[in-house]
């Protein structure tokens, strides 16, 4: 993981958070699974409509006069790939007006069948570090149930294409996938092992309601995703995947050492960050906010919130007219909270003067009990962290430790 080593990242005050995340909310078509804020099919207008408002939401933050230097870039979607000159104008235009680290992270999600290796060598001379490639599967009849565009062999070549530029790859899979056998899972893991990719993230699937997968299953044209199924799925990726390097270092993302995702650690960790686009999430502590005018004193809620959460309206149309936005405040002890539940999807957990600074001593206590959480260490290196069942039963370790009790 990058060690960055700008002196101003923890003063007190306002500032411009170190971490970006820009959302294309653009996709060739939406897979059976899906539920993500994006649109298939989009015109040309409403492409250079939307592009237009990330660089004018890039520009608000760039003239708020906020100090700062970007450690990290996340591009997401949607399928970035699918507008790669698009992309890169962003990136461009963050270069030109933020200072950015020299080893800053900047990551670009891409799907395979729009990731040529023309379209990477876009998104590599525009300054991208890192692809996070949609892979989901090497095998064809999984894909097929996914409703994924690609095959296992585009899968391969875009791969092949992004490590063949020198850009570091990730690989994303998903586990759980009815008619998805034990066998053919293992043939998708040393896939993946294949490609070169250093770092791999495998996310059970969810049947997520609204979805042609979800109308699927609940007319029982196709079979509901076995929850047991997919533990033992997880368990054989976290144990043939750390036999070759690829270590867990969160609940669903391995990597090799040094490789793991410096951005989505920023999330897990507390660090404040910048959403930027349709359906975009941020975060930034209160004296930033207040700075930025996104929290006042007008009430009680406000006078007290440590951190603000917002998100931008995923309507395009309500995102262009700045319509839609949401904020949400957390109070110290609610931050706090949030920080232990976020930190224990690490596998290295957290402090244990963290849990009790939240007030969450009795809770992991019980938690213990449960066998899903353990306490490692001694004295002032006392930390907790999540067993193995704690780590597939995440849910409600997370639930708990939010609710306090």
């Amino acid at each position: 993981m990058t060690d960055f080593d700008d002196p101003g990242r923890f003063v007190d005050g306002p500032r411009l958070p170190a971490h970006v995340y820009v959302h294309v909310p653009f996709c060739a078509s939406k897979c059976d699974y899906c539920d993500f804020s994006s649109v298939a099919g989009a015109s040309p207008a409403t492409i250079r409509a939307v592009f237009t408002g990330v660089k004018t939401q890039l520009t608000r933050w760039q003239t708020t006069g906020l100090e700062g230097v970007l450690e990290t870039v996340y591009v997401g979607g949607g399928t970035p790939s699918l507008v790669v000159d698009e992309v890169a104008g962003v990136l461009g235009r963050i270069a030109e007006q933020f200072v950015v680290h020299p080893r800053a992270e900047i990551t670009v999600e891409a799907n395979p069948d729009s990731l040529i290796s023309d379209a990477v060598r876009t998104l590599r001379d525009a300054g991208t570090t890192r692809i996070s490639v949609g892979v989901q599967s090497f095998d064809d009849g999984v894909l097929r149930m996914l409703g994924r565009r690609h095959d296992a062999r585009r899968a391969s070549l875009a791969c092949e294409a992004v490590v063949e530029s020198g850009l570091a790859l990730s690989v994303d899979l998903i586990c759980g996938v009815p008619g998805q056998t034990m066998a053919s899972w293992a043939a998708t893991l040393e896939r993946a092992l294949a490609t070169g990719a250093r770092h791999v993230s495998v996310y059970p699937l969810a049947i997520e309601e609204g979805t042609p997968l979800a109308a699927a299953v609940s007319t029982g044209l196709v079979a509901e995703p076995d929850p047991d199924e997919a533990a033992e799925m997880m368990v054989l990726a976290e144990e043939l995947l750390g036999q070759r390097g690829i270590a867990r270092y969160e609940v669903a993302n391995y990597a090799a050492a040094g490789c793991e995702s410096v951005h989505n650690t920023a999330y897990w960790t507390g660090a404040p960050y910048l959403g930027v686009g349709p359906a975009a999430h941020g975060m930034l502590d209160a004296a930033t906010a207040r700075a930025v005018g996104l929290l006042g004193d007008a009430g009680d809620a406000e006078r007290e919130a440590a951190r603000v959460r917002y998100a931008n309206a995923a309507d395009i149309d309500d995102w262009l007219t700045l319509h839609g936005d949401t904020v949400e405040l957390l109070s110290s002890d609610e931050a706090r909270r949030e920080d232990v539940m976020l930190g224990m999807r690490l596998t290295r957990g957290i402090p244990a003067e963290q849990v009790s600074a939240a007030g969450l001593d009795g809770v992991f206590a019980s938690l213990a009990r449960d066998a899903l959480v353990e306490l490692t260490g001694a004295d002032g290196a006392a930390r907790w962290r999540a067993t193995r069942r704690g780590w597939l039963l995440g849910n409600e370790v997370f639930g708990r430790i939010w609710a306090g009790e």
